[in-house]
């Protein structure tokens, strides 16, 4: 999550979501010095969120969503569901209440057949 914290490392990941980029490419795109731009890839090459690769002279990065789909599930605890997904937790909800309850009746009514 420290490497996410940053809001220059949350464009790169957003640049990357497209597809490889050049270390040049992505350093153009913003307003500090380049060196601090690879600070930033190295923190994210680091923390398993960007892999790199050279290819002539160039270094392409690269996006791994592999880090980012664990943070996600875990995020997904504290998001509260709207819209259609509330409806559908609460269908699944009212599934399972009515099978419980018809396990239970059905329990009941055989109960009573063995006992008469």
């Amino acid at each position: 999550m420290q490497a996410i914290a940053d809001p220059v490392r949350r464009e790169i990941l957003v640049m990357l979501r497209g597809g490889r980029l050049s270390a040049g490419r992505i350093a153009g795109h913003f307003r500090i010095s380049r060196p601090a731009v690879s600070r930033h890839l190295r923190v994210l090459r680091q923390s398993g969120l960007v892999r790199d690769e050279l290819v002539g002279r160039q270094r392409l990065y690269e996006l791994d969503a592999g880090q980012l789909t664990e943070l996600a599930v875990w995020l997904g605890q504290f998001v509260r569901p709207r819209g259609w997904e509330h409806r559908l937790d609460a269908l699944e909800t009212e599934v399972y209440r009515t099978r419980r309850e018809r396990r239970t009746r059905s329990a009941a009514d055989q109960a009573k057949e063995n006992t008469a």
